[in-house]
């Protein structure tokens, strides 16, 4: 082929290409029906499986991303963990930097060494699930805390786990005595608080989470695609491990209330004794007066 064949045909070709490259372009920076878009993007995809006789098992997207995230993040746990060492790496520091603080925090909130390590793992595991199925959100790929079934499940599975351990760690008299801590009186706003803690965990996650998501989502219908890129850097990463060290902390915080109780009582068993006597009491001169 000749020089001048040569340059005709890269002549062509940059032709045909930029006249792509605008189609495509425009195409993707044209706005259209932002309201549709974005009901679309929250509505979850779900599939029924038929499973046996009138028996069908639901798949949603929800499920689906939930193991993508998790599988992910046991890949980079391993990786970081990999062998371990007497004089550890990097990823194993990191680890056990990570590890520390969960410990140092959980007895700061009234839990023992022996406890904290204890609850560290779960913990652990609250956190980093909920930060992988978040910050995937980076990659466009929905969350699944944008499903209000994934943070009602999350925090249900983390307020029994809080009474399971709390038993655990003090017995069933001391969650008893935190009860009715300090008065007798308090008994039904503790139990209304235990349905109140898991919702607000489940609502705060997922009010969070669905929201940055929609803001995300309107983001990259109207503008290019850079300014979501920049915002996906708090809304998608950042934001998304903020819920996660929140939902933890919250989770540990609530075994601390229980477990500092149980310790008290312990510790000083007299002082829950004169306790119960003085409400008993009062509740003895405040029926005098009313006579």
């Amino acid at each position: 082929m000749s020089n001048t064949g040569m340059l005709l045909y890269a002549s062509s070709w940059l032709t045909e290409f930029w006249e792509s490259f605008k189609e495509h372009f425009i195409e993707e920076v044209k706005i259209g029906d932002i309201g549709e878009e974005i009901n679309e993007a929250i509505l979850p995809w779900k599939h029924y499986f038929d499973i046996g006789t009138g028996f069908k098992l639901l798949l949603t997207d929800a499920i689906i991303v939930s193991w993508i995230a998790i599988l992910i993040v046991l890949v980079i746990l391993f990786a970081l963990a990999g062998k371990p060492k007497l004089k550890p790496g990097k990823g194993q520091t990191v680890l056990e930097m990570l590890t520390g603080l969960i410990i140092s925090t959980a007895m700061d909130l009234g839990m023992n060494r022996k406890e904290a390590e204890h609850v560290t793992p779960m913990i652990a595991t609250f956190a980093f699930m909920i930060a992988g199925c978040n910050v995937i959100s980076a990659f466009e790929i929905s969350p699944p805390a944008k499903n209000i079934a994934f943070p009602l499940t999350m925090a249900l599975v983390a307020i029994i786990y809080v009474i399971y351990v709390s038993i655990r760690f003090v017995g069933l008299k001391a969650l008893g005595l935190y009860m009715v801590n300090p008065i007798a009186i308090m008994l039904p706003f503790k139990i209304l608080d235990f349905i109140i803690k898991p919702l607000s965990l489940a609502l705060r996650l997922f009010g969070n989470v669905f929201g940055a998501f929609v803001f995300m989502k309107f983001l990259s219908i109207i503008v290019p695609a850079f300014l979501p890129g920049v915002f996906g850097l708090w809304f998608d990463i950042g934001d998304g491990i903020l819920q996660a060290v929140v939902f933890s902390y919250l989770t540990m915080s609530y075994i601390g209330e229980i477990v500092e109780v149980g310790h008290e009582y312990k510790e000083h068993p007299e002082m829950f004794i004169k306790n119960k006597k003085k409400n008993k009491k009062s509740i003895e001169e405040e029926a005098a007066a009313a006579a």
